[in-house]
């Protein structure tokens, strides 16, 4: 097989992971198993929310009405319609202006269903930035201030969490109570390690188990200097999160349409079909991501030396510490450099990383790819691609080399997408 073949086996593995998990694919089963019709109040926030929408309004049987947020860019395509749905873009992955204003309409709607509503939220990742409300006592920019050195210093999505539920009068199950006493249905696309929907979002409509202490101790792990200006809130039990024991949530529902898993399934359905060997490495991976793809790169030698042709599927959310480092890539790409590096040009060993929102980090790429020939096609270019990793400017490498994998917009999210094929 051709190293260009290896590259279009990748690109549909990919591709079939992708349509796994869109909107369109999952959420009118959903629908169909757990839904009756009649006037429905729809709200939602995240990277899939203008799909979940689309999705929702050509599948319901009933009057609807409500409001979604999602990331600039990520809103309805042309020709594409959900009447009654109002879809607004906002800022990610630190919020803005429009995050405030979006997290305001989708507490005044849930505050006013109707008498004969149901109440349907559709959440998916990403949506902790793009709806922002601040609890009282704290200004959206102290709240956004903590997530964002949370996020630069490398801290897991569950702490970053579990910092913004306890700044936010939306998050940790806020937006459902205040629905209540309606209950609220969720349809959820999982972005985290481990499918928990209480981190979906930071869990809007879930009940939060975490607690103001949890939150203060994650801060203090990774030495927030400015804690002090978040403790008049972190300290008052007042405003302590809604608990998983409140009877107002006992009729509420949760429905986990996509995830991580369904995504890889799609690709090893494909990748058996094309004669791989396919090796699950878990669905739900959040090292940091150099330790990840040097270690991934010594179980592709492995293989290779093993003589099976094998293809190696992972997924969840790998980490970067950034500091104040500015420079441009995205974790997929920090993966992808390391592997390479580790891998040194061995013959027959492709990979591809990559979002599945299509944007990894703050670029205009989902990922990348590696081939055999990667670093040398960098050194004909001049290019040291250990010294780029270290100044976290990874993408100029991959772009320069041609090896970028750009898709846009995909609007779902699923996290992290790895294939490493082995080709004795």
């Amino acid at each position: 097989m051709t190293a260009e073949a290896r590259l279009e086996v990748l690109a549909r593995a990919y591709a079939q992971a992708l349509g796994a998990a869109a909107p369109e694919s999952c959420l009118p089963q959903a629908l169909a198993r757990a839904s009756r019709p009649g006037p429905a109040l729809v709200l939602g926030t995240g990277k899939a929310a203008a799909a979940m929408a689309v999705a929702f309004c050509a599948h319901w049987q009933g009057r609807v009405r409500g409001m979604v947020v999602t990331r600039y860019g990520h809103g309805l395509k042309p020709g594409e319609s959900c009447e009654g749905v109002e879809v607004i873009e906002a800022g990610h992955p630190s919020p803005d202006s429009a995050s405030l204003s979006a997290g305001a309409r989708l507490l005044e709607l849930a505050s006013h269903v109707g008498p004969k509503e149901s109440v349907h939220c559709l959440i998916s990742g990403g949506g902790s930035a793009l709806a922002a409300v601040p609890l009282p006592g704290i200004t959206f920019e102290r709240k956004r201030a903590a997530a964002d050195f949370l996020i630069r210093a490398g801290a897991d999505i569950r702490e970053i969490n579990c910092v913004r539920k306890h700044l936010s009068a939306l998050k940790g199950g806020r937006l459902a109570r205040a629905a209540h006493p309606a209950p609220v249905t969720t349809y959820a696309i999982s972005d985290i390690p481990g499918d928990n929907v209480a981190d979906i979002a930071s869990g809007p409509t879930i009940p939060d188990p975490t607690t103001q202490a949890d939150a203060i101790r994650v801060l203090e792990r990774y030495d927030y200097k400015r804690l002090g200006e978040l403790l008049p809130v972190l300290e008052d039990a007042r405003l302590e999160s809604p608990k998983p024991h409140e009877q107002g949530f006992r009729d509420d529902a949760v429905h986990v349409i996509a995830s991580a898993a369904t995504a890889l399934e799609a690709a090893a359905a494909y990748l058996r079909n094309e004669g791989y060997e396919v090796m699950h490495l878990g669905d739900d991976l959040d090292d940091e991501a150099q330790t990840l793809g040097r270690r991934h790169a010594a179980l592709a030698k492995h293989c290779i030396a093993s003589g099976a042709r094998t293809a190696m599927l992972s997924g969840g959310e790998t980490r970067v510490v950034l500091g104040e480092t500015v420079g441009q890539g995205g974790r997929n790409l920090v993966y992808l450099a390391a592997l390479a590096l580790e891998l040194d040009g061995a013959r027959g060993v492709y990979a591809l990383a990559a979002d599945t929102d299509g944007i990894d980090g703050r670029g205009d790429h989902a990922g990348g790819k590696v081939t055999p020939d990667l670093l040398a096609r960098g050194a004909a270019r001049g290019l040291s691609l250990e010294r780029l990793l270290e100044a976290h400017n990874t993408y100029e490498y991959f772009a320069a080399c041609d090896m970028l994998v750009r898709t846009g917009p995909t609007r779902t999210n699923v996290n992290d997408f790895r294939l490493i094929l082995c080709e004795p």
